[in-house]
């Protein structure tokens, strides 16, 4: 994604699967491992991108971090899940993006 880049993220991967779920980005920041999860959301009818975020997914997200470092045998590193909501307006168009760094289950619900 590109304002992802424009912020100084690299982008490592997309769609990273495991058996437990999926993962939409994998990136560096700097020395710190991210775990993007992307929400986008057309209008407000289901609320907006970033109540799509439950403890559940969270907790989830938090599950596939983990087996993503053991996978890649990352064990001393330091990482974090950012959730990037995207609202489109009614033709499609890109009308508010929100980076929302360092979630964690705590801050969600």
């Amino acid at each position: 994604m590109r304002l992802l880049e424009e912020r100084g993220y690299v982008i490592l991967q997309r769609n990273w699967r495991s058996s437990v779920g999926e993962v939409d980005i994998v990136a560096r920041d700097g020395d710190c491992l991210v775990f993007v999860e992307v929400k986008t959301r057309r209008g407000h009818g289901a609320g907006y991108a970033e109540e799509a975020m439950t403890p559940r997914k969270a907790a989830r997200l938090t599950e596939l971090g983990q087996l993503y470092l053991a996978e890649q045998e990352l064990s001393d590193i330091d990482w974090r899940i950012d959730l990037l909501a995207i609202e489109l307006g009614a033709r499609g168009k890109t009308e508010r993006v929100n980076l929302v760094r360092a979630v964690t289950v705590d801050q969600v619900g």
